[in-house]
C-alpha cells in the first residue's frame, strides 16, 4: 500500500512528549519527513536516547513520571518555548489524557490524535460500553456505572456472575485490573484496583465485568481523518500476556474464523464512525474460540506498543499517517486498497528476571548488540551504556519480524532473539524464546491465561548467571530478604557491613520526606522489613501500634509498574513507622520496625 508522501507542510517542529523507545520510534519518522523534533526529559533521562536523537531537548523536572513526563503544563511550556508546531503523545503517560490534549490545543499548537472530547469518552470505561452498545457491537455483563461502594460492588457482582474482573474506569494498558472469584476477595480487589489507577492515571473509579475464561484477545486498527473517512488496517492477536500486560503480538490474528474475523473488523470501523474518530486507535475485543463470540473490551485512542507488526504486514508508517492527519490532510486511500501481505509477530523486551517472578531488574546495559537481516526489526529505546530507570516501565525495547506466513515470521524472531545480545541486566529475552517455541503457541492453541498458568519459565532455559561483580572491600552480605509481590515471593541478599549488636545503623533521609527518625536499631532480632530496590510507597497498611502476624502486610511498594507488598515475618507490634505514601524509596531502605511478641 503506498505510504504518507513527502512531508507534512504545515507541521514542521514536533516535540515529543514521552520517553523511551516510543519516543526514539517517533523521532526517526519526524527525521525521515525532514520536520524539526523536540525531546522532553527528566532528570533521569538526562542522556538518554531519544534526548540524543531530537534537534531540541528540555529538562521537565524529577525522575519521579509524576513530577516529570506527567506533568502537563510544564510540557505545553516546553512546547512553547521551543516553538513547537505540534505535540505527539506517544503511548503510555499522558497520551490518553483529555485534559492533556486541550491543554495542547488551547496553546495554540496541534495535538497528534484524537480530539479531547473522544479522549473523554472512550477512555471512560462506562461510556465506551454504551457508545459499542449503541452501534451494536457487543459487550460483556457489567455494572451499570462506576462502583461507589464495596455493598454496591457485592450486588453488581452477583447480578453479573462470578467470576467478575475489577477494572479502572479510566486508562487502559492493564493497570487497575484484578480477578476475583468469590466475595471474600472483592473487598481487596477494589482497594488495590483503585489505589493502582490513581497511581497510573490519577483517577481511582473502577467498574466490574463478568471475566471472560480463556479468550483470545484480538484487537483491529482504526485509521481516520477529520473529514469523515475511515479504515481499517487488519487486526492483531495480543493474547500472550501476563498480569494483563502483553508480550508478544502478531499480526494478522491467526487462527481466526472468518465470520469472526469480519465481524471484529467492522465492529471497529462502526465504532470509530459512530464516535467520530480522527486519528490512528485501537478498538480491542475478547474472543471466545469455543463459541466464535466476541466481545468489546476497550478502545485505546493512541497508538499501541504493537502497531509495528500492522506496519511490517501493510508497509505503511502509522506515525506518518497520524501527522498527516492532524495537519489536516483526508485519508490517500480507501479500504479496498489496504492489503496484509504476509505475517508479523513481534516481543516486547524487558529488564525482568522471568525466573524470579518477573523481578523488575533495572541498571546499566553494558552492551546492547541488535540482530540484523531481511525482515528483522528492532525499535530500542536504549544503546549500548544506557541505563534502564527503575523509575519507568522496564520495557525497553521491541523485536520485530516478518515472513511469508506465520511459521516462517516465528522461526525468524527465534533467531533474532538468539542473535540479540543484553550484557548488564536480565531481560525477558530467553522466556520469551521459550514461549515462541512451545507447542501450544505453535498450533495457536493458547489464550489470555497461558502464560500465568501454563508456561511457567523453565529452569532449564535459565541463562548462566554472569560472574558477579564482588561487593565493596569490608562488606558481606548480612542477610537474605524474602518478599512476597504480586508477582510472587523475590529473595534479594541485602549487602553492608555487618554492625554490632545493640548499635545503631544511619539510614539516608528519604526525599520527599522531612523529619523522622534516620536510624533503626540493630537488636539481632531478625532482618527488618526493607525496600527491596529502588521503588515509590504507594501504601502504609499499618499504624503505629498495630499488632501483626507473619505475612499481614505492612507496605505497598511501586517499581517499574510492579506493586510489591513487603509483609512481616515475624508476629509482633509495629514500633514505628519510617515512611509514607508517595516516598521514594531506595534499595535496603528499612519500612517499618515491629517489635517482636504480644501487644
Amino acid at each position: 500500500m503506498q505510504d504518507a508522501g513527502g512531508p507534512v507542510t504545515e507541521i514542521g517542529k514536533v516535540l515529543v512528549a514521552n520517553r523511551g523507545e516510543i519516543a526514539v520510534r517517533i523521532l526517526r519518522t519526524c527525521c525521515e519527513l525532514g520536520l524539526r523534533t523536540v525531546a522532553v526529559h527528566s532528570d533521569a533521562d538526562a542522556d538518554a536516547l531519544h534526548v540524543r536523537m531530537a534537534d531540541e531537548a528540555y529538562r521537565i523536572g524529577p525522575a519521579p513520571a509524576r513530577e516529570s513526563y506527567l506533568c502537563a503544563g510544564a510540557i505545553v511550556a516546553a512546547a512553547t518555548e521551543a516553538g513547537a508546531d505540534a505535540v505527539h503523545p506517544g503511548y503510555g503517560l499522558l497520551s490518553e489524557d483529555a485534559t492533556f490534549a486541550r491543554a495542547v490545543t488551547d496553546a495554540g499548537l496541534v495535538f497528534v490524535g484524537p480530539p479531547a472530547e473522544i479522549i473523554e469518552r472512550m477512555g471512560d470505561k462506562v461510556a465506551a460500553r454504551e457508545a459499542a452498545q449503541s452501534c451494536g457491537v457487543p459487550v460483556p455483563p457489567g455494572s451499570a456505572g462506576t462502583i461507589s461502594d464495596p455493598a454496591q460492588a457485592r450486588t453488581e457482582a452477583e447480578r453479573i456472575g462470578w467470576p467478575v474482573v475489577v477494572k479502572a474506569s479510566f486508562g487502559g494498558g492493564g493497570r487497575g485490573m484484578r480477578i476475583v472469584h468469590g466475595p471474600a476477595e472483592l473487598d481487596a480487589a477494589l482497594t488495590a484496583a483503585a489505589r493502582e489507577a490513581t497511581a497510573a492515571f490519577g483517577r481511582p473509579e473502577v467498574h466490574l465485568e463478568r471475566y471472560l475464561e480463556r479468550p483470545r484477545h484480538v484487537e483491529v486498527q482504526v485509521l481516520a481523518d477529520a473529514h469523515g473517512g475511515v479504515v481499517h488496517l487488519g487486526d492483531r492477536d495480543c493474547s500472550v500476556q501476563r498480569r494483563h500486560q502483553k508480550l508478544v503480538e502478531e499480526a494478522p490474528a491467526p487462527d481466526l474464523p472468518g465470520h469472526v474475523r469480519d465481524g471484529v473488523r467492522d465492529a471497529a470501523v462502526r465504532l470509530a464512525a459512530a464516535v467520530g474518530y480522527v486519528g490512528a486507535g485501537t478498538v480491542e475485543f475478547l474472543v471466545l474460540p469455543a463459541t466464535g463470540e466476541f466481545f468489546f473490551l476497550e478502545m485505546n485512542t493512541r497508538l499501541q506498543v504493537e502497531h509495528g507488526v500492522t506496519e511490517l504486514v501493510t508497509g505503511l508508517d502509522l506515525v506518518a499517517a497520524q501527522l498527516a492527519v492532524a495537519n489536516g490532510e483526508k485519508l490517500w486511500f480507501t479500504q479496498d486498497d489496504v492489503r496484509l501481505e504476509g505475517h508479523a509477530i513481534q516481543a516486547r523486551i524487558a529488564a525482568e528476571d522471568p525466573w524470579e517472578s518477573f523481578r523488575p531488574a533495572p541498571g546499566r546495559v553494558t552492551t546492547l548488540n541488535a540482530p540484523q537481516g531481511p525482515w528483522v526489526r528492532c525499535d530500542m529505546g536504549i544503546a549500548s551504556g544506557d541505563a534502564v530507570p527503575a523509575e519507568y516501565d522496564s520495557m525497553f525495547g521491541k523485536v520485530l519480524t516478518r515472513g511469508a506466513d506465520r511459521e516462517s515470521a516465528r522461526r525468524r524472531l527465534v533467531a533474532a532473539l538468539d542473535e540479540l545480545r543484553v550484557d548488564g541486566v536480565p531481560t525477558t529475552v530467553p522466556y520469551l524464546r521459550g514461549v515462541l517455541t512451545s507447542a501450544e503457541f505453535v498450533a495457536v492453541a493458547h489464550d489470555t491465561g497461558s502464560v500465568e498458568r501454563d508456561w511457567v519459565p523453565d529452569p532449564a532455559l535459565r541463562p548462566a548467571a554472569p560472574p558477579a561483580t564482588p561487593p565493596p572491600a569490608g562488606t558481606r552480605p548480612a542477610r537474605r530478604v524474602r518478599i512476597a509481590t504480586d508477582r510472587g515471593p523475590v529473595e534479594v541478599a541485602v549487602y553492608g557491613a555487618v554492625p554490632p549488636r545493640g548499635t545503631e545503623v544511619t539510614v539516608s533521609a528519604r526525599p520527599g520526606r522531612t523529619g523522622g527518625p534516620s536510624h533503626r536499631p540493630t537488636t539481632g532480632r531478625g532482618a527488618p522489613p526493607t525496600a527491596p530496590m529502588d521503588a515509590t510507597v504507594v501504601a502504609v497498611a499499618v499504624e503505629q501500634g498495630t499488632t501483626v502476624a507473619p505475612g499481614d502486610v505492612l507496605v505497598v511498594l511501586e517499581a517499574m509498574k510492579m506493586e510489591i507488598e513487603v509483609k512481616s515475618d515475624v508476629a509482633g507490634t509495629v514500633r514505628e513507622l519510617y515512611v509514607a505514601p508517595g516516598d521514594s524509596v531506595a534499595a535496603g531502605t528499612v519500612l517499618v520496625d515491629v517489635t517482636p511478641g504480644a501487644a
